[in-house]
């Protein structure tokens, strides 16, 4: 039986006694009644996994000791999603949770020239990665930058890191299928989606001209959030 797994944000060593944050030790102690000497499973988000024993059952400061670490390798290939901040907040959270549990590496919030929606709470929605981390068992959590602008994404010092470039969307021109576009063996790449109402055209002449690859994600048309998530599991390995 798999070990109960929790977050936490900072590394721990082998041997290192830590205190758990309140929530957790809450779960752990009240709702999950584990006592001192049962074992549970740490990640912190950054590769690396740390079995540890239960040592204090305190209902608030459950303290554990790091017994063994194992350290997950970053993956193969890096997929980062840049899509626009929705109207509808709980679709944008629906995409984060997917796309984390499909292993995204990074998500760029996005304000473009039709986004209607540009509240943002971070802590919020990085609750919802680590828990969609937690629940597909992965030892990575996607990066979640605070919102940029359309045009702030294209600084050259920022685009240099990836490998591919796509932007998605839906106006009449010769487009790629993203399924054959991707190529299988690159380390990183990018993929730009719109809000509802996709991207002006001049925003998508601005991503051409930065060698942006246009790309459609099937034959109908899809709603933002899950064009998201069909374009995450696209480019990530065996997509």
């Amino acid at each position: 039986m798999s070990l109960p797994t929790f977050y936490i944000e900072s590394p721990a060593g082998e041997n290192e006694v830590i205190t758990l944050s309140e929530e957790t030790s809450r779960h752990v102690v009240q709702v999950l009644r584990m006592q001192v000497g049962a074992m549970v499973q740490l990640a912190d988000g950054k590769g690396s996994l740390f079995q540890a024993a239960i040592i204090n059952d305190h209902k608030k400061k459950c303290g554990v000791r790091i017994d063994t670490i194992q350290h997950i390798g970053q993956p193969a290939r890096k997929v980062s999603i840049a899509i626009s901040l929705l109207k509808n907040a709980s679709r944008f959270e629906w995409f984060l949770e997917k796309a984390t549990e499909i292993g995204v590496w990074e998500i760029i919030p996005l304000v473009c020239e039709r986004t209607e929606r540009q509240h943002f709470r971070h802590d919020r929605l990085q609750n919802i990665l680590v828990s969609a981390m937690l629940q597909s068992q992965q030892a990575w959590l996607p990066v979640l930058h605070q919102p940029i602008t359309f045009q702030q994404l294209f600084r050259e010092e920022d685009l240099a890191k990836y490998e591919e470039k796509f932007i998605a969307h839906c106006a009449e021109e010769e487009k790629l299928a993203l399924s054959s576009a991707a190529g299988l063996s690159v380390a990183s790449s990018i993929i730009l989606i719109g809000p509802e109402g996709d991207f002006t055209s001049s925003e998508i002449t601005l991503a051409l001209e930065r060698k942006f690859k246009a790309v459609t994600l099937g034959e109908t048309r899809l709603r933002a959030e899950t064009a998201g998530v069909v374009a995450a599991a696209l480019l990530r390995p065996g997509g």
